[in-house]
Order: structure tokens, then sequence, then C-alpha cells
């Protein structure tokens, strides 16, 4: 699920850079909201791993998702400020 939220974040940054118009800031918050969404949801399957015990699903899985994870987040994020800046600099 954290994928889709990630995955979904990133591609509303996106619309939000090259979408004209007044309503861009839906855009910026369902981008920004996706991305807390997406951290909660690691955490969670984390913490679902830990509370069953699955301790090889968690040595298998963590590192790789965690770099995907932060991949998404910073990618969110570079996006997001773009567009900030580039307000910025259209007043």
């Amino acid at each position: 699920m954290w994928l889709v939220f990630g995955v979904s974040a990133a591609a509303f940054a996106l619309l939000n850079l090259w979408k004209p118009g007044k309503k861009r800031e839906i855009f910026r918050w369902a981008s920004l909201s996706l991305t807390a969404l997406a951290l909660c949801a690691f955490y969670a399957d984390g913490a679902a791993r830990v509370a069953r015990g699955d301790w090889g699903g968690l040595v298998d899985t963590m590192p790789t998702l965690s770099r995907a994870l932060w991949m998404l987040t910073v990618i969110s994020i570079v996006l997001n400020g773009m567009d900030l800046f580039r307000d910025e600099g259209r007043k």
C-alpha cells in the first residue's frame, strides 16, 4: 500500500507542476498528504511483521523497501519544492 501512496504522491506533484490554473493547491495538498500516508503505511507494514514475528520477512524486505520509500519521499519533496520556488519567482 505504501508504494501506491508514494507513486501517487509523485504523480500529484508532477500534475501540480504541469497543470496551469488556480486550483493547483489541491494537487500540492494531495501530494504532501499521500507522502505522509506512504510513510505511515510503511511503518505499519513493518510493525505488523514484528507483531507476527516475521523476522525473515523483515530481513528480506526492509532494506529494499526503505530505499524505495526514501526515493519516493525525496522525489515528492523535490517536485513540491520546485513548484513552490517557481511560484515565488513569479511574484
